[in-house]
């Protein structure tokens, strides 16, 4: 192969983050992610700091070396890290975070503080433990709130954390309405820009990912995909059932799987 010809399949190339969400949150997940891992299917996972399970999965980050590991920031699931102070609108009567709160809780500045709080506790939780996120996302994500968007980058200006999930539209564009098109849109370019930030030009879940690129219909030169091993919620085990078929052999263009490190 000429130089030229290996520069227009370079060019060509879309390059693909499958992030797997939620390490930490069980044993089961915890096994599922490592084991697609060392498959090489999963390049990048998030990881929830204040999961059960999250220094067991500690034990086994070094085995990964060509894996990206980020933080899956939580107000939606199990006890916070930093008490219970300015977070009350988000418990339940034993502490916990209740994500049905999340709904009609008020963008006021004292839960935005505590929130802060909150996310400040649980990076330096993974710190604490020996890792420095390569880059944020969210359970169930609350990121991309739009209240949130001032909490987030002041917390990325914080810990210096450029890499960030961008707010996605899953489903047919046709199906999505124009609104919340647009409301995406404008999230992702202030995300982009205010404390400038290196995204994935796409995100999208492993269904529509895998049924949109076999149909053609992905222009992204770089897409992130979400996937939930070990999950036993929605139907997560059919994603996986997907991510470990031939798509890529299937597919009508050239792909390239990196980890979050390399999205630049």
């Amino acid at each position: 192969m000429t130089p030229y010809e290996t520069s227009v399949i370079m060019n060509r190339q879309m390059k693909v983050i499958i992030n797997a969400d939620d390490l930490g949150i069980s044993p089961e997940v915890n096994d599922a992610v490592f084991d697609l891992a060392s498959q090489g299917l999963v390049t990048s996972a998030t990881i929830i700091a204040n999961g059960p399970n999250v220094e067991e999965a500690f034990k086994h980050l070094g085995e990964f070396p060509n894996c990206s590991f980020g933080i899956h920031l939580n107000i939606t699931e199990f006890h916070p890290i930093s008490g219970t102070e300015k977070l009350e609108l988000l418990l339940d009567s034993q502490g916990r975070f209740d994500a049905t709160k999340m709904r009609g809780a008020p963008a006021n500045s004292v839960l935005k503080d505590g929130i802060y709080r909150e996310f400040t506790a649980q990076i330096e939780k993974l710190q604490s433990l020996g890792l420095g996120p390569t880059h944020i996302d969210s359970h169930f994500h609350v990121h991309t709130i739009p209240w949130m968007f001032p909490v987030l980058k002041k917390l990325q200006r914080r810990f210096q954390i450029r890499r960030v999930r961008i707010r996605g539209t899953f489903g047919s564009p046709a199906n999505v309405r124009r609104s919340r098109r647009l409301l995406t849109a404008a999230y992702n370019f202030g995300l982009r820009n205010y404390y400038r930030s290196t995204t994935a030009q796409g995100f999208l879940n492993f269904e529509t990912f895998h049924n949109r690129l076999l149909n053609n219909k992905l222009k992204y030169r770089t897409v992130e995909v979400m996937v939930h091993p070990g999950s036993h919620t929605f139907n997560h085990a059919k994603e996986i059932e997907m991510l470990k078929g031939s798509w890529r052999e299937e597919t009508p263009q050239p792909i390239r799987l990196i980890d979050y490190r390399q999205l630049g």
